[in-house]
C-alpha cells in the first residue's frame, strides 16, 4: 500500500460506478499482463487502492485517476466492489497524475508518453519546462520525445509495438520524405538494424546527393560532427575555411527546440538568463 495513503482515506465503491480516465495516456494493454495481474490479485488481494475523483456533472459516478490496469483486472475477476481513494483533481491534474503513475511503473511506450506531453502542452498550455518539472524528467527528454510525433504513422506504430526503439525513431527524424522514412523503418525492423546503422542509412536519404566534384569529408571532422549531433539530437554542420577558420552550425526546429539546445549548451534554461 502507498505509504502516503492513510487507511482512513480508503473506502469501497461498486466497480460499475467507476468510469475510465478520459485522458488516460496509455492505450496498449496486453492480455498477458492483465492475466498476470489478475492472477496476482486473486492470490494476494489488491495491495494498492484505485485513485478516483467525482465525475464532473454526475452525482453517482467516479472517474479513474490512477489504476486502470487494476480496474480491468478486478473487473475480469468479477469483483463487485473495489477499494479506492477519492481525490479532488482538475482536468489538467488528472492527466498529469495518470501520466506520472504510468511513468513510475514504466508502463508507457515512447509514443504514448510523447502524446501525453503534447496534450499537456496543447490542451493546458504547459511549457515543456513545466511538464518536465511535473513528471520529474529532464526538459530535453520531454522535447526529444515530443519530436517523435513528427514521424509518419506507420513508423510510430513500429515504435509503439517495440519493433523499433526510441533511438531508431530519433534517427529516422532526419528523413524528410514520409514514404522513404516508412520504408527505411520497415526494413530496419525486419533486418534488426542497430541504431547506428539506421542513422547511417537515414543520413544518406536525408541529404541530397552531391556531385562527384564535392570534396571528401575528413574522417576526423566527420566523427566530431557526429559526436556533436548525438549530443544535441539535431543536425550539425562543421564548416572549415582557410587559415583554420570555420563555423559550427547547430540546427533547431522551432522555439522549443532552440530552448532545449540552449539549455544543453549553457547548463541552464533561457528563462534564467533572459528575464
Amino acid at each position: 500500500m502507498d505509504p502516503e495513503v492513510e487507511a482512513s482515506e480508503i473506502s469501497k465503491l461498486p466497480v460499475k460506478v467507476i468510469v475510465p480516465n478520459p485522458v488516460q495516456p496509455r492505450r496498449v494493454f496486453t492480455e498477458e499482463e492483465l492475466s498476470d495481474l489478475a492472477g496476482s490479485i486473486r492470490e494476494n488481494g489488491l495491495l494498492q487502492p484505485l485513485v478516483v475523483r467525482p465525475a464532473p456533472g454526475s452525482s453517482d459516478r467516479f472517474e479513474l485517476i490512477a489504476g486502470e490496469r487494476r480496474l480491468r483486472a478486478v473487473t475480469g475477476l468479477g469483483w463487485e466492489k473495489v477499494p479506492v481513494v477519492v481525490r479532488d483533481a482538475s482536468d489538467d491534474t488528472l492527466l498529469v497524475l495518470a501520466l506520472v503513475e504510468n511513468l513510475q511503473r514504466s508502463a508507457l511506450n515512447p509514443l504514448e508518453e510523447a502524446e501525453a506531453y503534447a496534450a499537456l502542452g496543447d490542451q493546458y498550455e504547459m511549457s515543456q519546462a513545466e511538464i518536465a518539472t511535473a513528471v520529474g524528467k529532464d526538459r530535453s527528454t520531454v522535447a526529444n520525445l515530443v519530436r517523435l510525433l513528427k514521424l509518419p504513422p506507420s513508423v510510430r506504430k513500429l515504435v509503439e509495438t517495440g519493433s523499433l526503439s526510441t533511438g531508431h525513431a530519433r534517427a529516422l527524424l532526419s528523413v524528410t520524405e514520409p514514404m522513404r522514412a516508412a520504408e527505411l523503418a520497415r526494413t530496419a525492423a525486419k533486418e534488426g538494424w542497430s541504431v547506428r546503422e539506421v542513422e547511417r542509412r537515414a543520413k544518406s536519404l536525408g541529404v541530397p546527393a552531391r556531385r562527384s566534384k564535392t570534396k571528401a569529408v575528413d574522417p576526423t571532422l566527420q566523427a566530431l560532427q557526429d559526436s556533436i549531433r548525438d549530443r544535441f539530437s539535431t543536425r550539425v554542420a562543421i564548416k572549415q575555411g582557410r587559415g583554420g577558420k570555420g563555423s559550427i552550425e547547430v540546427k533547431y526546429h522551432g522555439p522549443d527546440d532552440f530552448e532545449r539546445i540552449f539549455e544543453i549548451m549553457m547548463g541552464k534554461p533561457v528563462s534564467e538568463i533572459v528575464e
